[in-house]
């Protein structure tokens, strides 16, 4: 795991708990600058689409709009319905540390999907990646669910990750959804999409 380099003359500041908070805070800047130049990226291979999209709508499927944009607003289920939508989403999470709710939702979306006789191979890979208690993307869920999860997904059903997938989503929706409409990622992508149609 890479560690954070601390100039040395830094290190005899963060002695005390305010000390420590300046850390912490330097650490946090530091991520949202790399988040910001992801997104900056992201923007910038957006842009060529976005124009054209304005000019034409016969690929309307590839492309942003500030109307779509409004609408993720609107609702976690808008902007998890829309594929822009969850790709800006996942990075907004990636700066959080917190990509693994995003990931469980998608996975528990496309087992409903699943024919019956791969259901087993699936619930076992989306267990073992997101459920068991040392997981390489463990969700947040309590030991109860995770006992009740690991149960339903020994004998799996389409349902059996419904409940672990309903409570991240309401992790989500009441956590970082709404600090994602607040977030410069989002506020930043919108005025950008709404100048360029304004042109």
């Amino acid at each position: 795991m890479p560690g954070f380099f601390f100039p040395h003359n830094n290190m005899t500041e963060l002695n005390g708990k305010d000390d420590c908070k300046l850390g912490e805070d330097k650490i946090h800047k530091k991520k949202q600058k790399a988040f910001g130049a992801d997104l900056k990226n992201y923007l910038k291979s957006m842009v060529p689409h976005i124009e054209s999209g304005i000019k034409t709508s016969s690929s309307r499927n590839v492309m942003l709009s500030a109307e779509e944009v409004i609408q993720w607003s609107q609702s976690l289920e808008k902007l998890l319905a829309s594929q822009s939508g969850q790709r800006v989403f996942r990075e907004f999470l990636k700066s959080e540390f917190s990509e693994e709710n995003i990931e469980f939702w998608l996975a528990c979306e496309d087992y409903k999907k699943t024919k019956p006789d791969h259901l087993h191979s699936k619930a076992e890979r989306i267990y073992e990646e997101f459920v068991q208690s040392d997981a390489t993307k463990q969700i947040n869920i309590d030991y109860q669910m995770r006992e009740a999860t690991a149960k339903r997904a020994q004998y799996p059903t389409h349902t059996s990750f419904d409940e672990a997938q309903k409570t991240v989503y309401i992790l989500m929706e009441r956590d970082s959804y709404p600090r994602f409409l607040k977030s410069k990622a989002y506020l930043n992508l919108l005025n950008q999409l709404q100048t360029n149609t304004s042109r």
